[in-house]
């Protein structure tokens, strides 16, 4: 056959279900199937944005919590410094009493203070 003959170029420029005919279920069937399709994908996106919302709001509840707990670990920081200061002066007077009370022959029982993990 010669190039760019009429029979060559129906081989070619023809779609092969053209010639076949349709049937008009396959049509109904296809877009019942592309609006199945849409409204799943509708969904998963709207399931996709609620778990996003879900956690941005998670995440700010964990920084507010993580704010609160930092501000409380600075504050008991400054009370153990309190503490630790008051302890010490305590023990300096503590001593010189117990050191004051032995000249004169007085003992009193030494009680260790209670023990605090800072």
């Amino acid at each position: 056959m010669a190039q760019g003959s009429e029979s060559d170029d129906k081989i070619y420029t023809r779609c092969p279900s053209s010639d076949l005919k349709q049937d008009p279920s396959d049509d109904v069937t296809k877009v019942l199937r592309r609006e199945k399709n849409r409204v799943a994908a509708q969904r998963s996106r709207m399931r996709q944005t609620e778990r996003a919302d879900s956690l941005h709001m998670e995440s700010e509840k964990l920084e507010r919590e993580n704010a609160a707990l930092r501000r409380e670990v600075m504050q008991l920081t400054e009370e153990a410094k309190y503490l630790s200061a008051m302890l010490s002066h305590h023990e300096a007077q503590c001593s010189m009493s117990q050191h004051s009370l032995h000249r004169r022959g007085l003992h009193l029982p030494f009680v260790a203070p209670p023990f605090y993990h800072l």
